[in-house]
């Protein structure tokens, strides 16, 4: 059953656009159209147009992701005083209604809208933006945890090493982020730890992210001989860190220049998670070019790496090249240190899995999001996304939202206004300039100085209620 007017939908499809500078004529409107909520709608079963309709209980979701205070109450709250500013009857201060419209939403409907906006963005990125005129996607891995209940630790065990009660539950993520806008396109999720649950298992799960004429940025785990010649039958090149077990030998091969030969990397044998029928259909060899890159920066930990790579015309994608397409990689990072401290991804905070991949989905569209206002503020003064403060871009975007729904809604040229202003805004907070800048890997300051609990909170409760000290 789907009830809803055509108008009612237009109304909080724009209302939810406005809030991310999707309308008028500025850059990047076409990331998040009508179009694009309404196929992401078509995977919902059906609704009533009650308050919490998927359109807003999407804005609450995206708002409490958004803020500093993740909590249910608070984002109801934000609702309450919405409506009563928009001159309708304030809903319900409690939780249960909203709470029960995350709960009905499938997961599809936060994943359809979270990539489509990422790949909207990264499809419009500048020509400027770009590494030689390909289109460079990062791929890394990372780890959340969750709240400690059955339903999680069932599906995302904590590691064995951790004592019952003790652990949280862990799930592994792997995420393709866009060199060019840091776009998230593609994103992974698994156990921490199991047969086929890693970072290369993800990636063989996220192929169809790539397209021919992609290059692929990864560290030194993903330089995998079976991944590489799976991206290369789908005309993607890749560029990887040598892995530690194996080892260049520039005497043999075709020598390219000092420190760059093009080699033949034989079949390994095959690995345990990929099945026999698709291991006999990959070639027997995969040539591969390796540049030695010396690094001479002080401070840095490595001297001297080998990047392997599919790219093997030597004039058109010099050492030197590959050498800062590498370095490069850093963005990745930068871009998880966005989603999980900026955007507090780290610890999720649903109880369910089911919830708990719905909360990654809402974080990767306000990530998404905010990438969005970042190209547009970079389009607007000339400059490279990359250059501007996401941090920065997400302080700005929270003040002027506010302003936005409240006198954007009725004054379109005042709403214009204000878009300019906070583009500017964005535009002026840049990342400091230093690209040879090394720290020691150690804190100033210090822990808060409480022991480890060391058994389940309801034993150590028990002790203190009979007064056994603690050790």
């Amino acid at each position: 059953m789907r009830h809803t007017h055509p108008e009612s939908f237009r109304a909080r499809t724009g209302f939810l656009r406005r809030q991310f500078l999707q309308d008028g004529d500025l850059p990047f409107t076409t990331v998040l159209t009508e179009e694009i909520v309404a196929d992401a709608l078509a995977t919902v079963g059906g609704w009533l147009d009650r308050i919490f309709s998927p359109l807003v209980t999407l804005w609450v979701f995206l708002g409490q992701v958004l803020s500093a205070d993740h909590s249910c109450r608070a984002a109801v709250a934000r609702l309450i005083a919405h409506r009563v500013a928009a001159g309708q009857n304030p809903c319900s201060a409690r939780t249960g209604a909203y709470c029960q419209a995350r709960k009905r939403l499938p997961e599809a409907f936060f994943s359809a809208t979270a990539l489509r906006a990422g790949r909207a963005l990264d499809d419009g990125a500048d020509e400027g933006w770009l590494w030689k005129r390909r289109r460079v996607y990062i791929y890394d891995g990372s780890s959340v945890t969750m709240p400690d209940t059955a339903a999680n630790q069932a599906e995302y065990p904590q590691p064995v090493a951790q004592k019952p009660g003790l652990g949280f539950p862990l799930a592994r993520i792997a995420a393709v982020f866009s060199l060019a806008c840091g776009a998230v396109v593609g994103l992974g999720t698994c156990r921490y730890a199991g047969k086929g649950q890693s970072d290369l298992g993800l990636l063989r799960k996220l192929l169809d992210v790539f397209r021919p004429g992609d290059v692929m940025l990864a560290d030194r785990l993903m330089c995998a001989w079976t991944e590489m010649v799976m991206l290369h039958q789908r005309g993607v090149d890749s560029v990887c860190r040598f892995s530690a077990h194996r080892k260049g030998d520039f005497r043999r091969g075709r020598r390219l220049g000092e420190g760059d030969h093009v080699v033949v990397w034989p079949k390994p044998q095959k690995p345990r998670s990929i099945d026999r029928e698709a291991y006999a259909a990959l070639p027997a060899s995969l040539t591969v070019r390796e540049c030695r890159v010396r690094v001479g920066q002080p401070g840095f930990r490595t001297r001297i790496l080998v990047v392997a790579t599919t790219l093997l015309d030597a004039t058109a994608f010099t050492t030197d090249d590959l050498a800062q397409l590498y370095r490069a990689r850093w963005n990745a990072e930068l871009d998880l240190r966005s989603l999980k401290q900026v955007l507090q991804m780290d610890v999720l905070r649903c109880k369910t899995p089911e919830l708990v991949r719905k909360e990654l989905w809402t974080h990767i569209l306000a990530y998404n999001r905010i990438r969005t206002v970042m190209a547009q503020a970079a389009a607007n003064r000339g400059i490279e996304p990359r250059s501007i403060s996401f941090k920065g871009a997400l302080q700005t975007l929270e003040a002027f939202q506010p302003v936005i729904a409240l006198r954007g809604e009725r004054d379109s040229a005042f709403r214009r206004e204000l878009y300019e202003r906070l583009l500017d805004a964005v535009a002026s907070h840049r990342v400091g300039d230093r690209p040879d800048r090394f720290e020691p890997r150690r804190r100033k300051r210090r822990p808060k100085p409480y022991d480890r609990l060391m058994k389940p909170r309801h034993e150590a409760k028990q002790a203190l209620r009979k007064g056994i000290p603690e050790k």
